[in-house]
């Protein structure tokens, strides 16, 4: 059990007019779900409230919070707070006036419901996952009988968790994700050379991208055979797969290999990039100007959102919540289907007005729905509703 102080006497600066927040995520992974509360604690920090954070020792998400300005409780494992430790833990909230948690992932909820009979606070599960499977037996009713109030990261989410949860339909709420994004103009002179530079690559090669964990759910290897199929009548295409290869960046590390003998031994192989992890992929994305997300079945999809913000033109997959995200602004496709992902590619590889359209009209789109102001701002209503209800805190 550990205590990482992300700034000095952080619990003495506290706003009491502003209650204090803790965010849990004791995975150990990397994804957009890790991410998130390390992205929301440096959205509320600057907007004044305290930010905690509950994460696993030496974890990317502990890093992630403290670099957000968070304060970190850790701990070596989650089995470890099923003891003293999480008495050490409510004394440490409690002498932070913490009132709120939030919770990330379904597995932390235990710890939140522990937490909350020693010391009732306004409890929040975001739902990233679109759990299918109901979860009505006694230890989830339970278990959910302690959270206040489920998000659900989209339309399909909400669906999916309204037959799957043991939760009254008016504790839960659709609440979209969002990412940062920048009015701004784009235009073929100022996009970034990053990609084209480092693989020795003319600035007016076309790349078609996916950005995602490698993984066989995100399509990395359907998109690989599709571009298979349209390489050889669109040479000066290239296409770039972002997404850490390795276990610890949240691959999954058995498809990571496989995916990359498939780029080895592929004919064209020379236009195949496994760029791996990226901390700059904004950047890139502004690069790349089809981007391919053929995901089996997405709860949200951060990253079309992040590619909207980029001004990309997109194709999806025609399940899960992708629809909802990009409506009449993308392509669809079908997954694990190369041919129909390759059909997809195709409609804006023969068509550059549309193109030039989807990407315009997908970062309008975004500018409305998908702002990270607007998506903390609806989270910060919620926040206060809760607290103001005098039931918990």
């Amino acid at each position: 059990m550990g205590h990482t102080n992300a700034t000095s006497d952080t619990h003495k600066m506290r706003n009491d007019d502003k209650p204090a927040i803790l965010h849990i995520c004791l995975s150990t992974g990397w994804g957009g779900l890790e991410m998130y509360p390390s992205r929301m604690g440096k959205e509320f920090v600057e907007k004044g409230y305290c930010v905690f954070g509950l994460a696993a020792e030496n974890s990317r998400v502990a890093n992630a919070m403290l670099d957000a300005g968070m304060d970190v409780f850790t701990v070596p494992k989650k089995s470890a707070l099923f003891g003293a430790t999480l008495l050490d833990l409510n004394r440490w909230l409690k002498e932070r006036n913490v009132k709120i948690v939030h919770c990330h992932k379904s597995g932390d909820i235990l710890i939140s419901a522990l937490l909350n009979v020693l010391h009732p606070r306004f409890t929040v599960f975001t739902e990233h996952m679109g759990v299918k499977r109901p979860k009505k037996d006694l230890y989830h009713r339970w278990v959910y009988r302690h959270v206040d109030q489920v998000l659900s990261i989209s339309n399909e989410t909400y669906q999916r968790n309204i037959k799957a949860l043991p939760v009254a339909t008016d504790k839960i709420e659709r609440l979209w994700l969002g990412t940062y994004i920048e009015d701004k103009t784009f235009n073929e002179a100022t996009r970034p050379h990053l990609l084209a530079d480092e693989y020795g690559l003319p600035h007016d090669t076309r790349f078609i991208g996916s950005v995602g964990r490698i993984c066989d759910g995100k399509g990395q290897a359907d998109l690989l055979a599709a571009f298979e199929q349209i390489a050889d009548t669109y040479p000066d295409t290239h296409l770039v797969l972002i997404g850490g290869l390795n276990g610890d960046e949240g691959a999954d590390v058995a498809f990571s290999e496989k995916l990359q003998a498939m780029a080895k031994a592929s004919p064209f192989s020379s236009r195949i990039h496994l760029a791996g992890y990226r901390r700059n992929v904004g950047t890139l994305l502004e690069e790349i100007q089809i981007v391919c997300l053929p995901y089996w079945d997405e709860a949200f999809g951060l990253t079309a959102i992040e590619a909207m913000a980029q001004h990309c033109a997109i194709v999806v997959s025609d399940t899960g919540a992708l629809p909802e995200i990009l409506e009449d602004t993308g392509v669809y496709c079908k997954p694990q289907h190369p041919t129909s992902i390759a059909d997809g590619l195709k409609q804006y590889l023969e068509n550059p007005a549309r193109l030039a359209a989807n990407a315009t009209n997908a970062y309008h789109r975004a500018l409305e729905h998908f702002s990270m102001k607007g998506h903390a701002d609806k989270l910060e209503e919620i926040y206060q509703r809760g607290t103001a209800s005098g039931n918990r805190g």
